[in-house]
């Protein structure tokens, strides 16, 4: 591997307490704390590459390359891996999303979880019809719906897998088995969380006699982990949805003692992963291709990208590494209008249709072209939906908790292929519970805890069986004329995943930057509500500057988790070039 150096970036940031991150639904505590920042170097591979948020996770997906795996078979060994080493985050109690491309056909993956049969749409609502707070909606089985990862992994190594699906299992296994060392970030986030710490199971694992979290450096066995992974490997994702496990999942929701769930062992046994469509949409010379619903980010980042052709963003470019007034007022701006247009129409439209004509609709060229027309020299400060395709659905807004506990992964292999997958189960540490070895997911409080306001019926309320909305945008950039692939990326984030990821398309695409450099530019735009910044990483004059054009600014620790993997040419050779977050622990690997 040759490590090239990245753009030079601004002083390294300490960054171990915690920081309160705005969100537009609801003022709420940051749900999982920035961890620090370490300037990385991008990393060029001629025949395979993975990278992912943990070096463990990435040397897992990195073996299964080595042995002549494909990109899912990678994907699925850096997957069991993060639920070992990154439990906060992601992890086989979760869900995901999938964007694939085999060298000629792109499919989108969904491994969302699903809300239980007996759930209602006052799920989320006290006696009185009112909105449950964070922590009551959070915390607890109440908030946790059907897995999805190894259903949708399983479907997709079906269809695209070369090794056998009990190899994939191996490193994790063995490492839960032998230990590992436990990371400054997953020490700092045992500190500062106050809930985990309340499940029995997840005490006795991550915590020494002294009740306090085991120290950096400690090796930490999970063998109750390694016995689910040995049972999934043998009995495939069966013997996670239909026997020992599910039965497992299902008593600990229901006998939380504060806050128990409606999910049963027959929710998760009925769960089943789908293939979608794909949101495919042109940007210039490009055809970016990103999740469709219950995701909300192929969508928002394809009307942000629609916005801002109109703008000629390439003309303002960061120097040496510094964001200019016009690029974050402009990118802002069209934050703006496409959450504006996701509070109102989108979800699981399994459930609920998109406007008129679908995602045709809100990604229509002359629509788009009238919602850029509102951007003006000064921010809009909150922008109103529009009105696609000239009908006007009577959708209430909804107010979601969204939180950026998640990861994200983009693997190439040999063949061909190449994937983008974003995973989590939520909330840091999810709902708080730990059954078998790994963490149960929150992702329930993805639904909006109003059903209903003055507008009509929200449609992101809970509903029995459906997929609560989503902002994460695993994406995959193909050249319009040849398609060929240009670059796979995502991130975690909440609902800033959107910003983060269409931060990474401009800077890759419009400015020119690697993939390294466009990760590590400061994280900025705004989801119609404040600009928000990045933590001392803009400079104070553009500020100054954007708060004259009157920008409500919030600087705070932004804490994504980007990853990527580009296709570049490197003395005259095309080779893989890719790109992790300075914000997490993530490496890249490849030959």
């Amino acid at each position: 591997m040759i490590k090239l150096h990245a753009l030079a970036l601004a002083a390294l940031l300490a960054a171990q307490s915690a920081s309160i991150a705005y969100a537009q639904d609801s003022a709420q505590r940051a749900p999982e704390i920035a961890t620090g920042y370490t300037e990385k170097t991008g990393v060029v591979a001629e025949k395979y590459m993975v990278a992912s948020a943990n070096p463990h996770a990435s040397a897992a997906g990195y073996e299964m390359l080595k042995q002549g795996g494909s990109a899912i078979d990678a994907a699925i060994a850096t997957q069991l891996m993060l639920t070992l080493v990154e439990p906060q985050s992601s992890g086989i109690g979760g869900g995901a999303f999938v964007m694939h491309f085999d060298g000629k056909r792109v499919q989108a993956y969904d491994g969302r979880e699903t809300a239980p049969s007996a759930a209602t749409e006052k799920l989320f609502q006290d006696a009185n019809g009112k909105p449950l707070s964070r922590e009551a909606g959070v915390v607890g089985g109440r908030s946790t719906g059907a897995p999805g990862v190894l259903r949708m992994l399983e479907l997709a190594h079906k269809e695209h897998g070369k090794l056998p699906w009990a190899t994939l299992f191996g490193p994790a296994i063995k490492l839960a088995e032998n230990g590992f060392a436990v990371s400054p970030r997953l020490n700092g986030l045992l500190t500062w969380d106050k809930y985990i710490s309340r499940d029995p199971v997840a005490a006795a694992y991550f915590y020494g006699p002294d009740k306090k979290p085991w120290p950096v450096g400690h090796v930490l066995k999970n063998p109750e982990l390694a016995r689910t992974l040995r049972e999934v490997a043998k009995g495939g994702a069966d013997a996670f949805y239909k026997g020992r496990i599910a039965g497992d999942i299902a008593a600990k929701v229901a006998s939380h003692p504060g806050n128990p769930g409606l999910l049963t062992a027959a929710d998760i046994a009925a769960y089943q992963a789908k293939r979608r469509d794909p949101v495919c949409s042109d940007y210039k010379t490009w055809t970016v291709c990103g999740m469709p619903p219950p995701s909300s980010g192929g969508i928002a980042i394809a009307q942000m990208l629609g916005v801002l052709e109109t703008k000629g963003m390439e003309r303002y470019a960061p120097v040496n590494g510094q964001l200019g007034v016009e690029a974050i007022h402009l990118f802002s701006e069209a934050g703006r209008l496409a959450y504006a247009d996701r509070a109102r129409y989108v979800a699981d439209t399994d459930f609920v249709p998109l406007p008129g004509k679908g995602a045709a609709a809100l990604l229509d060229k002359h629509y788009l072209q009238q919602r850029a027309s509102l951007i003006g020299e000064r921010s809009m400060g909150s922008a109103r939906f529009g009105v696609p395709d000239s009908v006007n659905v009577a959708w209430g807004v909804d107010n979601a908790i969204e939180s950026p506990a998640t990861s994200h992964l983009s693997v190439a292999d040999a063949y061909g292929n190449v994937i983008s997958m974003t995973t989590s189960v939520e909330d840091a540490f999810g709902s708080r519970q730990m059954v078998d070895g790994f963490i149960l997911n929150n992702q329930l409080t993805d639904f909006s805890f109003d059903s209903v306001d003055e507008n009509g019926p929200i449609a992101n309320r809970v509903q029995p069986g459906k997929r609560p909305r989503s902002a994460m945008s695993p994406t995959l950039v193909f050249d319009k004329a040849t398609g060929k692939l240009v670059l796979s990326t995502g991130s975690p984030g909440g609902s800033a995943i959107i910003n983060y990821v269409a931060k990474v398309l401009v800077g890759t695409l419009d400015w020119k930057l690697d993939v390294q450099q466009a990760i590590s530019l400061p994280n900025f735009g705004s989801r119609n509500g404040p600009t928000e910044l990045e933590a001392a990483r803009v400079a104070p004059a553009v500020v100054d500057a954007l708060k004259a054009r009157g920008h409500e600014v919030r600087q705070y620790e932004q804490n994504s988790g980007l990853q990527g993997i580009m296709r570049v040419t490197r003395n005259g050779k095309e080779v893989w070039f890719g790109g992790a977050d300075p914000r997490r622990e993530g490496v890249v690997r490849g030959d």
